[in-house]
Formats: C-alpha cells, sequence, structure tokens
C-alpha cells in the first residue's frame, strides 16, 4: 500500500477536468478573444495557468496512458489506439484509493480498444464510481451515456439513431447532450455520490471538442464563422515539409476522413465555429461543476486540474484532426490548477512542462507516495513559486503509428527545447519512408511556417537537437526495475 507522508492527514480533494482534442489556445485565457470560455477564465484567475503544456502523444488512448501511468509512451507500451495497457500497469487512481481515496470516473477513459462496438476492458483502476462513455455514439451496449438517454430522453435517442433523421448525437439539443450528461453526473457525484468522510478524486473526462463538429443550436449561434480567423499557413507551406504532412492534408486518418483538401473556405470556418461551440458548451458545464463545488463547501479544500488529452489541428498548416503531426495546436494543451490557500491565484507560468507530471502532481497534494514507475515530476513547486517542477527545461511526445495505420508506417518523435523544436521523421529500419524531418525556430517563427531542417545555415542546430533527442530518449527508458547485484 502506498505509503502517507506525514501531516498528510487534511488532504486536498481532487477534481480533474479532461476534455477531448482541445488545443493549447482553444480558451480566451490564454490570447484567444474570439472563444468564450468565462468559466475557464475564471478558473485561470483562481489558479496557475501553464502556457507550455505537452502532451506525450497527438492521438488519444497513448497520451491517456501517459496520464495515467505517469510514463512516456516507449515506456508504458500504450503504442497507438487500439493497444491496450499492460494489465500490470499501475495508475495513479489506485495509489489514491489505497490511500484512503473515494475515487471516480464519468466519460471516455481509452487504455484499450473501443472500436466496432466494444466494451473497454479494465485493469485495477481503483474506481469506485465507473460511468464509462467512451463516445456519444452508437457502440457498446455497457455505455452509461446511452442508458440514460434512452431513458431519460427516448424520442431523442431513437431519432439519433435513425439514419434518414437529421439529428445526430453531436447536435443534440443541449438538455439530452452528451457533455450536459458528463456535467450531471460529476454535480451528482459532489453532491449525494461520494463518500462521506474521505477525500475524494472524481475525472470527468469530456469527448468533446472532439470531431465531428456538430454542437446544440444555441451553442453554434453564439458564433458567426465568417468573423473568425482562418487557419494559419502560407501559400506552398507543405512543400519544404515531409511528404506524410502532404498526404494528411489530401486525406485525414489515412484516409478514413476528409482532408484539409476537401474542404472550402466557408466549411473550414464553420468547422471552426462548431470547434468553439463545443468549448463554450464545455465551459458551461465546468462553471456548473465549479459552483457546485462552492455550494458544497467544497471549494477551499479541493485541487481543481483542467487540461486535455491533445489538439486538434483546426485547418492550421493545411492539416484537420490529429495524426502525425507534432505541430503546437496537436500536442501543447491548456492546463491549469486551482487550489485555494496553496497556489498563488492569477498566475502564469511559461516553463515547459508535461502531462505525465500530472500524475506525480496529484499524488503530491494527496500526501502519497507511489507510483514508482512514473517518470514526471510534481508541478507544484512550480505552480507555487517555490522552486522548479523540472529541471529538465525539454519536453517529449512520440508518434508510431498510432492513429489510423499508414503504409508504409508513419512514426515521428518531437522534441521541444529551448526556442527549437526538432520533429523527427524516422526511416529504415523504422519504415520503409525516407527519413527526414522538421526544425523550427519557435522565437522567430512562432507559427512554425518554416521548416529548417534542410538550411544549410541551420544544420549545426539541427545536429544539436538530434543529439539532444538521443540523450532525452536514453535517460526516459524505463530502468525502475531494482538491480539487486553487480552480476
Amino acid at each position: 500500500m502506498p505509503a502517507e507522508k506525514p501531516g498528510a492527514a487534511d488532504r486536498p480533494n481532487i477534481l480533474f477536468l479532461c476534455t477531448d482534442q482541445q488545443r493549447f489556445n482553444a480558451l480566451r485565457a490564454a490570447g484567444n478573444s474570439e472563444i468564450e470560455t468565462p468559466a475557464l477564465d475564471r478558473l485561470a484567475d483562481q489558479g496557475v495557468l501553464f502556457e507550455n503544456c505537452y502532451v506525450q502523444s497527438p492521438v488519444c488512448a497513448p497520451s491517456r496512458a501517459s496520464l495515467m501511468t505517469g510514463q512516456y509512451v516507449h515506456a508504458h507500451g500504450l503504442w497507438a489506439n487500439g493497444v491496450g495497457i499492460d494489465r500490470n500497469a499501475r495508475l495513479f487512481t489506485k495509489e489514491l484509493a489505497e490511500a484512503g481515496y473515494d475515487t471516480g470516473l464519468v466519460g471516455k477513459l481509452h487504455l484499450a480498444a473501443c472500436f466496432g462496438g466494444r466494451t473497454e476492458p479494465r485493469i485495477e483502476d481503483g474506481l469506485r464510481v465507473f460511468r464509462w462513455a467512451h463516445d456519444p455514439y452508437p457502440g457498446s451496449s455497457e455505455n452509461h451515456y446511452h442508458r440514460w438517454l434512452r431513458t431519460a430522453w427516448p424520442d431523442l435517442y431513437a431519432r439519433a439513431v435513425d439514419p434518414a433523421d437529421p439529428l445526430g448525437f453531436d447536435e443534440m439539443p443541449t438538455e439530452a447532450h452528451y457533455t450536459r450528461w458528463i456535467g450531471n453526473e460529476t454535480v451528482e457525484f459532489l453532491t449525494e455520490g461520494r463518500e462521506r468522510g474521505k477525500p475524494f478524486c472524481f475525472i470527468a473526462n469530456f469527448f468533446d471538442p472532439h470531431h465531428g463538429f456538430g454542437a446544440p443550436k444555441e451553442y453554434l449561434d453564439r458564433y458567426r464563422p465568417e468573423t473568425l480567423a482562418p487557419p494559419i499557413t502560407r501559400p506552398g507551406e507543405l512543400d519544404g515539409k515531409p511528404e506524410i504532412l502532404r498526404e494528411a492534408s489530401r486525406e485525414s486518418y489515412a484516409g478514413h476522413e476528409r482532408g484539409y483538401t476537401d474542404y472550402t473556405a466557408g466549411e473550414l470556418q464553420a468547422t471552426r465555429a462548431a470547434y468553439y461551440a463545443m468549448v463554450s458548451l464545455i465551459d458551461d458545464e465546468v462553471g456548473r461543476i465549479l459552483d457546485t463545488l462552492e455550494q458544497q463547501g467544497l471549494a477551499e479544500s479541493t485541487l481543481v486540474v483542467f487540461t486535455s488529452d491533445h489538439g486538434e489541428m483546426l485547418g492550421d498548416h493545411q492539416l484537420m484532426l490529429k495524426g502525425p503531426m507534432l505541430y503546437e495546436q496537436a500536442v501543447r494543451v491548456p492546463l491549469i490548477l486551482r487550489w485555494p490557500g496553496k497556489l498563488p491565484a492569477g498566475q502564469r507560468r511559461a516553463e515547459l512542462v508535461q502531462w505525465l507530471d500530472l500524475p506525480s502532481t496529484i499524488l503530491d497534494a494527496a500526501g502519497v507516495s507511489g507510483l514508482p514507475r512514473a517518470q514526471g515530476q510534481s508541478l507544484l513547486p512550480l505552480a507555487a513559486g517555490t522552486g522548479e517542477a523540472a529541471p529538465r527545461g525539454w519536453a517529449l511526445a512520440e508518434y508510431r503509428n498510432s492513429g489510423h495505420p499508414y503504409d508504409p508506417p508513419v512514426h515521428t518523435t518531437m522534441l521541444r527545447h529551448g526556442k527549437w523544436k526538432i520533429v523527427v521523421h524516422h526511416g529504415d529500419p523504422a519504415t520503409s519512408r525516407t527519413r527526414t524531418g522538421e526544425l523550427y525556430d519557435l522565437e522567430t517563427d512562432p507559427d512554425e511556417l518554416v521548416n529548417l531542417w534542410d538550411e544549410p545555415d541551420f544544420a549545426r542546430q539541427r545536429a544539436t537537437s538530434q543529439e539532444l533527442l538521443l540523450d532525452v530518449l536514453v535517460a526516459t527508458e524505463d530502468r525502475s526495475q531494482p538491480r539487486d547485484a553487480f552480476w
């Protein structure tokens, strides 16, 4: 059983709010004046906003495995969507449960295959409350959202599954929407469902703003597509970049979804508006959840974490959705920590932090020492302004043919360090694709429009970044197995 730190009797509650596919700047507090996120902006004003948080993979399951285990993708082994997590993996929620926390989850988990109506298998996760619903769409009979919808709104459910009816799950009225259901379940846990006398850790995993791009009409009406900024790109941008980016521009998800080139300018703007509408719907539910914390007298004793599992390209760089691309829009996400009396209000931190730091942060706050194979570091000292969270000064992300598989396979690795970002597109023997890459100076080119990989003047910097990447990969190997003797 994990050991509690001395003096940890008065442990905080943990409320973990996570979206799916929300890029770092889909938040007014992050400087985006086009989007309406008053609840999240208030949370940022009351806590610490990390401006440079990077996930460990640009797709769902590998990224979420890094969150739950605190390990890099090459360490935990869940390298692609549809791959199951190691049955012996240790999750931070299990550590909390064994230390006396009441733990629960509503929504998506995605640590195993969910394709084709499968029910996601569970390992020892410590979650007493488990309201699993992988997504809003028809699938497993164990989808708790569908069970609720069929009971509470049978007519709407019937319409949504009718191919001839224009109402889909994404466009469901607010009161019957998946996002509202997540809010309802979270409020119910806070008011009635938690075990009194115990600290709790509750994870609310929203599915939006994941594609398909749809929202209730009242939220779509908040935005006028023609007033929004167009995608960030320039003519011929992809000409000097790896071939896989041009492939993905023509066809997303290895041909399973529409590519950027299939969208008209008007459709791109409408998609951006729908994406913002989904975020605003989530924001309203976050506001309702935070209000419930206040009403229950829990706000002062609760560490609230808000973040997302990865980003969305949304037409930037002539790309849609996610995949082998490792642009900021794909791997940089929002991160807010609020803990009244423990963390300062209205603070912003520009240091590079990573998603796998969150389990160590949460366990540190809870006074629990555990998760021995975790590779992250607590962000509490950095958030509190009392020290560095991690002296590494870099962030690592990996894609190992992790989404819909490409043929030949695509493997990319990103290292952000200082003002530099390098993305290696691996070749033989990893794949028969040509070895190439991307190199960006984020100080002079924050939008990553100009690839310096093949520029002679930057050959030394490319070599330096590649060498550092090799050292980082060695440093992040899992060497947690104890060595008992010299031989």
